[in-house]
C-alpha cells in the first residue's frame, strides 16, 4: 500500500485534531513509516530529524528495541488486569517513579493521558480540600493565562488559552486565571528583574481576595509548553511555592511536557528548586511507545484519603486501561535508558549548545525572541519592532521551509487569538551538537526566506 492510498482513506475516515480537513484536497500530510533515533522515514522514502519528538514526547528517540522487547514478553504473560488487583509493572514502575521525582512524591496514580494525569490531580486536590478543611469549601483552582492542561473538560477548564475553550463553553466552574511570568510580553507593563517577579505575588492576590478557604491548588506547567514555550525567571516558583505554604493551598506541577529530562533535569521542578504537592507527567514517561500517564502526590496528600469504609473518604476514581501493564512495561523499559544514558545530562549540554546557536536567529527582524531551558526552545517570530506578531501563513512557510530541509519543527497553535506565532522545538534527548547545527540551519534558510520576503 502506498502514501497516496493512506491519505485516500484518511480524507474519508480519519478525524485528524487540530486540522481544517477542507485543505486535504491540496495540502498531503506526511505518511511516516519509520523511525530510529532523532528520526523519522515517511512512505515516499524521504528522512527527516524529528525536532519536535512527534508532539513532545519521544524522549529517549526512536527505535528501542529494548522497549518493543519489554512490551511483547509482558503482552505474552500478562495482556491486561485492572488495578482492581495488582500487577507487576505497574508496582515496580510506582517505585521506580517514587524514587525519581522531587521531594516525597511517592504515591502514584497510572493514567492514559496527560489529559487524564491532569483531571486526577484537579479531583484529588478538590477532595482533599473538603477533608483537610472540614466546614469550609476549597473548590476554587488557579491557574495561568497561555497555559494548556488537557482536552477533558476540567483540565480545559483550567487551561488559559482562549482558542481551545471557546466553542466547548460554559466549562468546569471555580477556575481562575493569573497572567504568565512572560518576560517578552510582560502582561502587567514590567520589566524584569525590577519588576521582582509580580506575576507570582498577582496568584497571592487572588486567592486573598477569593479567600484562601475556597482554593484548593494552584496549577502550573514548570514551563509552558503549547502556550508559546514560556520561560520564567528563577525565582518565580520558589516565591509561587511560599504563596501555596502561606494558603494551605496545594501546588500542582504540570509536567507532562517538561517531566523525564527535557528541561535539563529529571523534573524541571528541580531546576527551579521546588518539590510540588501533585505532578502529572505524560509523554516522556513511556517516551510514547505506548499511551502511559501518572498523578503523583506526597504521604501529606494520600493521608487525607484514610480511614474508615463508613468515612467514604477514599478517591472514587477509577481508570480501565490506568496501570495497563505492558504500558507499565514500557516505562519501565523507557526508564531503564534514560537513566543508564542519564539523558536529561545530555538535554543540558546539547540543549544549551543548541540555544546558542538558536540566538543567531535574532539577525533576521523577525525574530524577536529566542528562549529555552534544555532541549525545549521557542523561538517567537515578529513582524515589526512593535513586537506584532507573525500571521499563520507566515508561520505555515516557516515551518515548511523546515520541512523542505528535512526538519519537522513545531508551533503553538490554536491558543490565544493573533498570538500563535512561537516556533517549538523538542528534540530527542539523544541529540548531538551535529544535529542542532543542522536545526539551526535548516531554520536559519527557512525564516531568512521568510524575512526577506516580507
Amino acid at each position: 500500500m502506498d502514501a497516496e492510498r493512506i491519505r485516500e482513506i484518511s480524507r474519508k475516515h480519519l478525524w485528524q485534531p487540530l486540522f481544517q480537513h477542507s485543505l486535504l484536497e491540496t495540502q498531503k500530510p506526511l505518511v511516516l513509516k519509520e523511525g530510529t533515533g532523532c528520526y523519522v522515514k515517511d512512505y515516499e522514502g524521504r528522512e527527516y530529524l524529528d525536532a519536535f519528538s512527534g508532539l513532545w514526547a519521544v524522549n529517549i528517540g526512536y527505535g528501542r528495541r529494548e522497549v518493543a522487547d519489554a512490551v511483547y514478553r509482558q503482552m505474552s504473560e500478562l495482556p491486561y488486569y485492572p488495578l482492581s488487583q495488582l500487577n507487576v509493572p505497574a508496582a515496580l514502575l510506582a517505585e521506580k517513579l517514587a524514587s525519581l521525582l522531587p521531594g516525597d512524591l511517592e504515591r502514584i496514580f497510572f493514567l492514559n493521558s496527560g489529559s487524564e494525569a491532569v483531571e486526577t490531580a484537579l479531583k484529588i486536590s478538590r477532595q482533599y480540600g473538603r477533608q483537610k478543611y472540614p466546614g469550609e469549601n476549597r473548590y476554587k483552582i488557579i491557574a495561568r493565562y497561555r497555559g494548556y492542561h488537557g482536552f477533558t473538560m476540567g483540565a480545559l477548564s483550567a487551561t488559559g488559552q482562549k482558542m481551545r475553550k471557546k466553542k466547548f463553553e460554559p466549562l468546569v466552574p471555580g477556575f481562575l486565571h493569573a497572567h504568565p511570568p512572560y518576560c517578552y510580553r510582560c502582561p502587567l507593563n514590567l520589566t524584569y528583574p525590577e519588576c521582582n517577579v509580580k506575576c507570582a505575588d498577582e496568584i497571592g492576590n487572588i486567592i486573598q481576595f477569593e479567600g484562601k478557604e475556597s482554593v484548593a491548588a494552584v496549577i502550573a506547567e514548570p514551563i509552558i509548553g503549547g502556550g508559546g514555550v514560556i520561560v520564567p525567571p528563577p525565582e518565580y516558583f520558589p516565591k509561587l511555592r511560599k504563596i501555596c505554604d502561606d494558603n494551605g493551598v496545594l501546588l500542582i506541577a504540570d509536567e507532562v511536557i517538561t517531566g523525564f529530562g527535557r528541561t535539563g533535569t529529571l523534573f524541571a521542578s528541580e531546576g527551579f528548586n521546588i518539590a510540588p504537592d501533585l505532578v502529572t507527567m505524560a509523554k516522556g514517561i513511556s517516551s510514547a511507545y505506548l499511551p502511559l500517564a501518572a498523578c503523583a502526590t506526597t504521604p501529606k496528600v494520600f493521608d487525607a484519603f484514610l480511614g474508615s469504609p463508613e468515612a467514604e473518604l477514599e478517591f472514587g476514581q477509577v481508570s480501565t486501561f490506568g496501570g495497563h501493564p505492558a504500558a507499565c512495561a514500557a516505562g519501565l523499559a523507557n526508564l531503564d535508558i534514560l537513566l543508564r544514558e542519564r539523558l536529561w545530562e545530555n538535554s543540558a549540554q546539547v540543549g544549551a549548545y543548541l540555544l546558542k546557536g538558536l540566538e543567531q536567529l535574532k539577525e533576521f527582524p523577525i525574530v524577536g525572541d529566542v528562549r529555552g531551558k534544555g532541549l525545549l526552545a521557542g523561538i517567537e517570530i515578529v513582524v515589526d519592532e512593535n513586537k506584532t506578531p507573525a500571521d499563520d501563513k507566515i508561520m505555515g512557510r516557516i515551518l515548511k521551509g523546515a520541512r523542505d530541509e528535512g526538519v519537522i519543527v513545531g508551533r503553538n497553535t490554536m491558543t490565544v487569538t493573533n498570538y500563535n506565532n512561537v516556533v517549538a522545538l523538542s528534540p530527542p534527548l539523544i541529540l548531538k551538537n551535529g544535529e542542532a547545527d543542522r536545526i539551526v540551519e535548516a531554520l536559519k534558510k527557512s525564516i531568512g526566506q521568510v524575512a526577506r520576503s516580507l
